[in-house]
């Protein structure tokens, strides 16, 4: 992996993997990934990155996924400092408009106040780095489940209540 050196990569992995498994779990995932502020990453964002990064479906990420993790949540690092604008350690409502329109997303102001709120913690108007992983991460997979309807492309479905069902309970989240 560019930047991180193999021996490196070994020494968080053994870190991490406290009960020397040779995989790491949920819980030693949440207690090695912090979102900036001395806080772990919520648990259901550390359990939506162990099922994406859990290749062979153990409920656990080996050596190999866990390399796989660390770029994902480092290139995610870059990302979230780009649109940090004024360096607070998180993301408020307007700096999170920029960086979901910079992905392509068309949504009025009150979508993303409502996207804003279900990602901030203790009524707080911003979001932290984890959650705003979690964020871009649902904001894609409801996207792509969405698409799997919107077969025009114009941005428009019909669904019946099962079908909505479905799609709710389908996508990862």
């Amino acid at each position: 992996m560019a930047g991180v050196s193999p021996d490196f990569l070994t020494r968080v992995f053994q870190k991490v993997d406290k009960d020397r498994s040779g995989a790491i779990s949920a819980q030693e995932l949440q207690g090695a990934l912090s979102n900036g502020t001395w806080e772990p990453f919520s648990s259901s964002t550390v359990h939506i990155l162990l099922s994406m990064f859990d290749q062979n479906k153990s409920g656990t990420i080996n050596f190999q996924e866990f390399g796989a993790l660390w770029k994902y949540i480092s290139d995610w690092q870059n990302v979230f400092k780009n649109f940090d604008r004024d360096n607070s350690g998180a993301i408020d409502t307007s700096e999170l408009k920029s960086a979901l329109t910079s992905f392509g997303y068309r949504l009025s102001d009150e979508t993303f106040r409502l996207i804003s709120q279900r990602f901030s913690k203790k009524n707080e108007s911003c979001i932290r780095f984890d959650d705003f992983i979690h964020c871009c991460v649902m904001m894609h997979n409801v996207t792509e489940s969405f698409k799997k309807y919107d077969t025009d492309m114009d941005g428009v479905v019909t669904l019946h209540y099962e079908q909505f069902v479905q799609l709710m309970f389908s996508t990862q989240v």
